[in-house]
């Protein structure tokens, strides 16, 4: 098998991740491509509706802003549950100080959690 280009290589990857049986870990092995790089083609694929129309798209260089905005649109989801978990993580801790203060018990002490 001669040496692959880069088109052949993802559109042999995705469409192996898409048929399923393959994890991520095990293409990377296999292609030579990080997971990470790996995971944006299959999303990038995805969101154009598959790898044919993917590649279609790649070749005629007109990948849809819908493909490229995907993951950003992605991470900026994940930071605000981020933030919010953060907030809400703050909002307990504050309760149980709170709690603390007024009964005068050491509650995060007593429920064997982990102190910071």
């Amino acid at each position: 098998m001669g040496h692959m280009g880069q088109a052949e290589k993802r559109k042999e990857a995705v469409g192996e991740y898409e048929k399923g049986g393959t994890s991520l870990r095990e293409l990377e092995a296999k292609y030579g491509v990080s997971s990470s790089t790996l995971h944006r083609w299959v999303k990038e694929a995805e969101a154009v509706g598959g790898i044919v129309e993917w590649e279609r798209q790649r070749v005629r260089g007109e990948l849809t802003a819908k493909a490229s905005k995907a993951l950003p649109r992605e991470v900026r989801e994940l930071r605000k549950e981020l933030e919010e978990a953060r907030l809400y993580n703050e909002l307990l801790n504050a309760m149980i100080d709170i709690a603390e203060e007024q009964m005068g018990i050491d509650i995060r002490k007593k429920s064997g959690a982990k102190q910071r």
